[in-house]
């Protein structure tokens, strides 16, 4: 399980899935066995989308230490059949399908829609409450146009590997 403190909020708890995604799960593990994500923001909130976080410079633009990762999805030829429904978590990417480094989201609401062309990798099992109450934090226009940058930091604390 993976646990996401969230300054404010309290915390998310994850389940992984390795059957589905392997490589994705191994790259997410590393960067939280490194305490990478400690301090780092939920940059885009998008209310009754997703939540985003894991970038370094907080701006949706950067990168992480590791090189980016094959894409495990259908549409990139890999049989990852997890549904991107309310909890579950998910590989941020550009729009090259082997791109994903550091930057993920959680899904707010059922977002079917990027079934297939998204690595999905693991869902909450516990933390709604929490996923919620970010996703109602105020929002403003970011660098992008879109009304979905915090108008406050939503920083975690603190991400670990609780066995």
């Amino acid at each position: 399980m993976v646990k996401i403190e969230v300054e404010g909020f309290g915390v998310m708890t994850l389940e992984m899935y390795p059957e589905a995604a392997p490589i994705t799960v191994e790259n997410f593990l590393k960067y939280v066995k490194d305490g990478f994500y400690d301090g780092l923001t939920f940059h885009r909130i998008y209310r009754g989308f997703m939540i985003q976080g894991g970038d370094p410079t907080g701006t949706g633009m950067g990168d992480g230490k590791q090189k980016p990762i094959k894409g495990e999805f259908r549409s990139n030829g890999v049989a990852n059949d997890v549904s991107h429904e309310r909890g579950v978590i998910s590989m941020a990417r550009t729009n090259v399908k082997d791109s994903a480094t550091c930057q993920f989201f959680i899904c707010h609401a059922d977002a079917s829609f990027l079934d297939g062309d998204y690595a999905a990798f693991g869902k909450l099992t516990d933390g709604y409450d929490v996923l919620d109450a970010i996703a109602d934090v105020p929002v403003t226009y970011g660098m992008s146009g879109e009304r979905t940058t915090p108008l406050e930091p939503v920083v975690m604390k603190r991400v670990w590997i609780e066995e």
